[in-house]
């Protein structure tokens, strides 16, 4: 039995991802966002015809299928294949009938209809799954293999900054930099106190806003800050940067930890009778 590894980088939605499913595995492909099972290699991994499973599945109403282009791992070249929504596959296995296909395929074919849909959606819903049963052995290798995903995350994003031209502040970079570095080695970064990266989504953080209140002042918190930098530093613009806002990566305006007396300037003028509880960064009321 195969544990369930870390969802990988869908940046090839295409391309087959190899889902780890009893001791063998589930092949799919992610279309729109949306994960996807290869039909006929995984109906023939089950012992069953792929043909005949496929002309039955046409003549469903809630069968949905496409054709897509996929390219599996290791098949220099790519091919049309056939393949249905998490949905489709669900369906598809309700509907045969254990007590009809091969006794060799019997056992499988239960075991898919049981527990493969969940498989597939913790895998591309949650990152992963780990099986019950799996071995210290087994867990220990997922282990191993999270930790080198990670270590290959932090090298890219260390390049990925690198690449960044003049534009980018270098206090941010070189703060971002030592940061994914530390990721990797598991060593804390050495930064300085005061370039150390600050950003307004983690100021209003630090304030203890919440996510809808962050929402609704940071546009017009960000312009102001903006605003009070160019007047601090004689008309010096702040440098752009990437940022994590929502959960996603987005140019942001860079400052660092060295700003903080001028967010607390715009904080107190602008912002503190709006949201009194949020006086103290602590979050606490003053």
């Amino acid at each position: 039995m195969k544990t369930l590894i870390a969802t990988p980088d869908p940046d090839e939605p295409h391309s087959v991802v190899r889902v780890p499913f009893m001791d063998g595995f589930i092949e799919t492909v992610l279309i729109g966002g949306e994960p996807h099972v290869v039909l006929r290699p995984t109906l023939e991994a089950m012992g069953l015809d792929a043909d005949s499973q496929l002309k039955k599945l046409k003549r469903k109403s809630w069968g949905s299928t496409v054709v897509t282009t996929v390219q599996v791992p290791g098949d220099e070249q790519s091919r049309d294949m056939a393949v249905a929504n998490l949905d489709t596959w669900s369906m598809l296995l309700a509907n045969i009938d254990e007590n009809r296909v091969a006794e060799a395929a019997r056992p499988l074919v239960v075991e898919y209809q049981k527990k493969s849909a969940r498989a597939l959606r913790e895998f591309w819903t949650e990152g992963g799954s780990i099986n019950p049963a799996a071995t210290d052995s087994q867990l220990d290798a997922l282990q191993q293999q999270i930790e080198e995903r990670r270590i290959r995350r932090a090298h890219g994003l260390i390049s990925l900054v690198a690449a960044m031209d003049d534009s980018v502040d270098p206090r941010w970079k070189r703060s971002r930099q030592l940061h994914h570095y530390a990721e990797a080695t598991g060593e804390a970064p050495e930064i300085a106190p005061e370039d150390r990266a600050l950003l307004v989504e983690t100021y209003l953080t630090d304030r203890g806003l919440t996510r809808a209140e962050r929402r609704s002042v940071r546009s017009s918190f960000g312009i102001k800050m903006s605003v009070a930098y160019r007047m601090a530093h004689k008309g010096e613009k702040p440098k752009e940067s990437l940022g994590l806002v929502d959960g996603r990566e987005r140019p942001v305006k860079s400052y660092t930890e060295a700003d903080r007396p001028l967010f607390d300037k715009v904080w107190e003028e602008f912002y503190a009778d709006r949201y009194p509880a949020q006086q103290r960064l602590d979050g606490d009321a003053a």
